[in-house]
C-alpha cells in the first residue's frame, strides 16, 4: 500500500516533466531534490523560481523529491522516501518504511574570481530523523565546465571518519529514538554531535553528458532502525545525461556496492513553456474622432442603451467573457462581467476594455470596470480611454495605462442594468483524482486513484448548488476503522482512508452556497449540506478586504457533523459533532509573497493557529509550506507531532498557453494528525476575491494589453 502512495505525489513530477524544456538544466541535482553531486550537496544555487520533481530508484529504497529555488539564495524541498530499514535487532530488515523529510539550503556567499560559493544547509531539518544531517559547504567553478566541492557535515552526514566536533558547545548529539514522535524541531540535534569532511567534483563533458565522483560523509551503519545500505567504498561515481533541456538522467555507482537510477525534470515558474501565450490576439483599440472626442452627450434615439448591452454581451463573448450588467451615462460606461477564461484578471481588464472602445458613444470618457465571481463584484478599476487610444502601441504602455488606472471597491447595484446570462445553470465535468489518506492514528497511510464527477447548478448568480461523485480505482476492501490508539483525541482525520472504500461510486460532497456582499469592503459565504467527504454541516464566512489594501482579516464558524465511511447520508457511525472556527489575517508581503495566519479552534477540539507562506510568480506558479500547532500534545497527536506541508500549484495556462483559470496542484505534507485539522470547504474567500484587488492586479498588469 505504501508504493501506491507514491502514486498521487508523483503526479505532480509528471506535470513539471509534462513540460521539461523550460529550461537548460545547468546545475546537477542530487539525491535530496536540490543541486547536488549525489548524496552530497553543493554550494551553488538554481536560477531563482526553478522548480525541480525528481525520481530516485535502487534496490531497497525509491524517494520522490520536489525542490525549488525560493530566493535567489534559499532553497528548499520535500522527499518522500520508501526505504527498506534495520529491525529493533539491527539484524533482520523491514521493508518499505516510509519517510518524509524537509530540506533547506542558504547561500551565503556569492562565487566570485577567487571566491567560492559557500551555503549552509539542514536536511530532515523537522525531524529527529533516520536522514538529519546539517552541513556547511563550499563551490569553485574551474573554467566553464569542472566544478570542486567541499563542506563539514554533521548528522548523518558525519557519520564516516567523523571527528570532535569544532562547535565545543555541542559535542554530543541524542541518539536516534525510533520512539520519538517525528514532526518535532529537533534543535537540540542541529549541528551537534560529530563533524566530517566530504567533498567532491564534476566535469561537463559536452551539452549532453557529464561525470561526476564524490567522497561521501555518510556511513549509512548497520544499526537498529537505520535505512538499509551496503556500503564497501565512501566513494560514489555517476554519469549524467540530458536528452533534452530541463531533463536529467544519471546512472551511479553508489558506495562500491550498489547502482541507482534518477531522473529529474525542470521548469522555471518565471518563464512560459511556450514562450508566450497562444490564445487569439485582442481586437486593437477603436480610436475616436476629434469630434467624437468632444462631444458631451450622444444620441439615445439612434443608439440605445439596450443596443449598447446586445453588442457589448456578443463582443465579451468573443473573448470568453460574460456581461453581468452595464451602466452608461453620457461621459461613463461601468461594466459588470464574468472571467472564466483568463488568469489574469488584468489581461480579462485589457480585453473588456478594447472591446468597450468599439462600441460605446464617442462621448464616454471613462470605462469603470467591475469583474465579478458568484454573484459578487470584486472590485472597481476605472480607465481614461484617451489614455487607451494614445498608450496602446506605445513603449512602456502597461506601466504608464496601470500609473493612470484609479482601483476601488466595486460600486453598488443601483444604476446598473443587469443582464440575463446565456450560459446554461447546469455544468458538470470529469477529472482523475490523485489522494493520500491517514488510516488509523499508528500513521499508515492510504493511497488512492479515480474519477471525480463535478457538477453545479447555478440556481441564481450568488446561489450555488455543487457537489462531487468520486469513483476510486483501487478501493474495494470495506475496512473498518481501527482501533482509535489516542483515545483522548477523536479520529477526525486519521480514518480518512477508511471513507469511499467500499468500491462503489460514492458522494464527496452536495452543498447550497451563497455569497454576498454585506457591506463596503466586506464580502461573505454560508454553505450547507455535505461540505467535504468527512464532514456534513453547516460553514459561515466574513471577510473584510479594501482593494487597495495588503492587509485582508477574516472570520469563520462551522458547525459540523462526522459523517458515515461509506459516505452515503448518514452521520450515525461516530455520532460526532463540534463547532469549529477560525480568525485569519492576511498580509500580501509583495513582490509575489503571502502569508495566512489563522488561529481558532480545530475539528478534534483542540486549540491552536496555522502559519503559511506562499510564493506565487507572475506566471501564476505558486509554492507554499504550511505548519500548524496546537495544545494537543505529541503523544495524543502521534506520529507527525504536527500539521505540516508544501504545496505546488501550476496553472494549466503556463503548461498549454491557452487561456484558463484551472490549475494543477499537489500537496506534500509528513502527515495528516487529527491534531491541528481544519475543515475542507471549497470556496473561501480570500482566494475568490484578491486576484481582483490592486496587489494582484499589479503583479499581473503586463498581461493588460496582451
Amino acid at each position: 500500500m505504501l508504493r501506491k502512495a507514491f502514486l498521487a505525489t508523483t503526479a505532480l513530477t509528471a506535470v513539471i516533466g509534462h513540460q521539461a524544456n523550460a529550461q537548460d538544466v545547468d546545475l546537477s541535482y542530487g539525491y535530496f531534490g536540490m543541486p547536488g553531486l549525489v548524496d552530497m550537496p553543493i554550494a551553488q544555487s538554481a536560477d531563482e523560481g526553478e522548480i525541480a520533481g525528481g525520481l530516485i530508484a535502487k534496490d531497497g529504497m525509491f524517494r520522490l523529491n520536489v525542490g525549488a529555488q525560493l530566493t535567489d539564495r534559499l532553497s528548499g524541498s520535500a522527499s518522500y522516501t520508501l526505504t527498506d530499514i534495520y529491525d529493533a535487532t539491527g539484524t533482520g530488515i523491514e521493508t518499505s518504511e516510509l519517510e518524509r523529510s524537509f530540506s533547506l539550503q542558504y547561500r551565503l556567499v556569492n562565487e566570485a574570481t577567487y571566491m567560492p560559493a559557500i551555503a549552509i544547509g539542514m536536511r530532515d531539518f523537522l525531524n529527529p530523523g533516520r536522514f538529519q544531517s546539517e552541513y556547511v559547504v563550499a563551490t569553485k567553478s574551474i573554467g566553464d565546465s569542472l566544478t570542486v566541492t567541499a563542506g563539514l557535515g554533521w548528522g548523518a552526514m558525519g557519520t564516516h571518519d567523523g571527528f570532535d566536533n569544532p562547535i565545543g558547545s555541542r559535542s554530543d548529539r541524542p541518539v536516534f529514538d525510533e520512539n520519538t514522535p517525528e514532526g518535532q524541531l529537533a534543535t537540540d540535534q542541529w549541528f551537534s554531535g560529530d563533524a566530517a569532511l566530504f567533498g567532491g567534483a564534476s566535469y561537463q563533458i559536452n551539452d549532453k553528458w557529464g561525470v561526476m565522483a564524490e567522497y561521501s560523509s555518510i556511513a549509512y551503519p548497520q544499526q537498529a532502525y537505520a535505512p538499509v545500505v551496503d556500503v564497501e567504498s565512501p566513494y560514489n561515481f555517476g554519469v549524467t545525461y540530458r536528452p533534452l533541456d530541463g531533463v536529467q538522467v544519471s546512472l551511479v555507482s553508489l558506495y562500491g556496492a550498489d547502482v541507482a537510477l534518477s531522473g529529474t525534470f525542470v521548469l522555471n515558474a518565471n518563464n512560459r513553456p511556450g514562450m508566450g501565450g497562444i490564445e487569439s490576439a485582442p481586437a486593437p483599440v477603436k480610436v475616436r474622432s476629434e469630434n467624437a472626442r468632444a462631444a458631451r452627450t450622444w444620441d439615445r434615439g439612434s443608439v440605445p442603451e439596450a443596443g449598447l448591452r446586445s453588442a457589448m454581451k456578443a463582443l465579451l463573448e468573443i473573448e470568453g467573457l460574460e456581461l453581468t450588467g452595464l451602466e452608461v451615462t453620457d461621459r461613463t460606461a461601468r461594466v459588470r462581467y464574468v472571467n472564466g477564461q483568463y488568469r489574469s484578471q488584468a489581461q480579462a481588464m485589457g480585453r473588456v476594455a478594447r472591446m468597450m472602445t468599439q462600441v460605446m458613444p464617442g462621448s464616454v470618457e471613462t470605462f469603470i470596470l467591475e469583474p465579478e465571481v458568484n454573484g459578487i463584484p470584486l472590485s472597481s478599476t476605472s480607465l481614461a480611454r484617451s489614455d487607451l487610444e494614445r498608450l496602446e502601441n506605445r513603449a512602456g504602455a502597461s506601466d504608464a495605462i496601470l500609473a493612470r488606472a484609479q482601483f476601488s471597491d466595486a460600486g453598488g447595484d443601483a444604476g446598473l442594468t443587469q443582464v440575463a446570462s446565456d450560459a446554461p445553470a447546469f455544468s458538470w465535468g470529469i477529472s482523475p483524482y490523485f489522494a493520500v489518506t491517514s488510516l488509523g492514528s499508528e500513521g499508515d497511510r492510504s493511497a488512492d486513484i479515480g474519477l471525480k464527477l463535478n457538477a453545479r447548478y447555478q440556481i441564481t448568480p450568488q446561489v450555488l448548488l455543487s457537489g462531487a461523485i468520486v469513483q476510486s480505482l483501487l478501493k474495494d476492501d470495506s475496512e473498518d476503522p481501527v482501533t482509535d490508539t489516542t483515545p483522548d483525541l477523536h479520529n477526525v482525520r486519521t480514518d480518512g482512508g477508511f471513507y469511499g472504500d467500499d468500491g462503489i461510486p460514492v458522494m464527496e460532497s452536495l452543498m447550497l452556497t451563497h455569497y454576498g456582499r454585506p457591506g463596503e469592503n466586506l464580502y461573505s459565504r454560508v454553505s450547507g449540506g455535505y461540505l467535504e467527504r468527512m464532514y456534513g454541516g453547516v460553514s459561515a464566512e466574513l471577510l473584510w478586504k479594501p482593494v487597495e489594501s495588503d492587509f485582508g482579516f477574516g472570520a469563520e464558524v462551522n458547525y459540523v457533523s462526522q459523517r458515515d465511511t461509506d459516505m452515503g447520508f448518514g452521520f450515525d457511525e461516530y455520532d460526532y459533532d463540534i463547532v469549529t472556527g477560525h480568525v485569519s489575517a492576511y498580509y500580501d508581503i509583495g513582490d509575489g509573497y503571502h502569508t495566512q495566519l489563522d488561529l481558532g479552534r480545530y475539528l478534534a477540539g483542540d486549540w491552536g493557529g496555522k502559519v503559511t507562506l506562499a510564493r506565487e510568480y507572475a506566471n501564476g506558479v505558486t509554492v507554499s509550506a504550511y505548519v500548524s500547532q496546537t495544545e494537543v500534545s505529541y503523544e495524543d497527536y502521534g506520529d507527525g507531532s504536527y500539521n505540516k506541508g508544501v504545496r505546488i500549484s501550476i496553472p494549466q495556462d503556463f503548461l498549454t498557453g491557452r487561456p484558463s483559470r484551472k490549475d494543477y496542484g499537489a500537496t506534500l505534507r509528513t502527515r495528516t494528525g487529527d491534531g491541528g485539522a481544519m475543515l475542507n470547504v471549497d470556496g473561501r474567500l480570500y482566494e475568490v476575491v484578491r486576484d481582483a484587488h490592486t496587489n494582484d492586479l499589479s503583479d499581473s498588469w503586463g498581461r493588460f494589453w496582451r
